[in-house]
């Protein structure tokens, strides 16, 4: 083990090791009433990907959230963990969009606010900055969802080579800021920019990967 400069231990890796990809594929959630948590998560849009039943102790309903590469399973002797403990967060392009389709679903979520989860401001961030903007809602049982709105990506959460948008709704977001940026970006030029595919597939992608954006 190595020593750093705060004094937390980091672990020496054995000189060439392999990295094993580790995805996080299920989360899991504690209800009292499955049929209850099961009409909940569906109202949301969440898709239903399985309710098995064996015997008489054992329920697994399992539903992933759109564009989410994991899912969660509740049920019966599923988890020991107390119904309603549970604080999941979940990430969007667009908050003020997701706020709205919650309502709509019938849904009772939090005002959009800002700040933090501990600390809130009413109205999205003024800059419209990124990991800043939050909504929040309760299941049935009281496990909380904190919904966060992120749109550039801190630097290395996701490769370049491998940029993906979840969903045609993120594409299209992505590509509205690109193009807001890009007018900015003609107006310090004073001339259009015959360029601009171009000019937006460098900005989406620096974006997606949290480097420097293009000016």
């Amino acid at each position: 083990m190595s020593q750093t400069a705060i004094g937390i231990q980091e672990p020496k890796y054995h000189t060439g090791a392999t990295r094993v990809d580790m995805k996080l594929e299920v989360a899991l959630i504690p209800v009292s009433d499955v049929d209850r948590a099961k009409e909940f998560y569906t109202r949301l849009g969440w898709r239903l990907d399985a309710d098995d039943v064996m015997g008489n102790d054992f329920r697994i309903v399992q539903l992933t959230p759109p564009g989410s590469g994991c899912s969660v399973s509740f049920g019966k002797g599923v988890t020991s963990a107390a119904p309603g403990s549970i604080r999941g967060a979940l990430i969007v392009s667009d908050i003020e969009a997701a706020h709205k389709e919650l309502v709509a679903r019938g849904i009772k979520p939090s005002e959009v606010f800002h700040g933090s989860p501990f600390s809130r401001i009413s109205g999205p961030d003024p800059e419209r900055q990124s990991y800043n903007s939050y909504v929040s809602f309760e299941d049935p049982d009281g496990n909380m969802w904190i919904v966060q709105e992120v749109t550039r990506r801190l630097p290395g959460r996701i490769d370049p080579a491998t940029m993906t948008f979840a969903s045609a709704n993120d594409l299209a977001s992505a590509m509205r800021r690109a193009a807001a940026a890009h007018g900015e970006h003609e107006k310090r030029n004073g001339q259009r920019d015959a360029n601009w595919p171009d000019w937006y597939a460098a900005y989406m992608a620096a974006e997606q990967a949290g480097t420097e954006l293009p000016k």
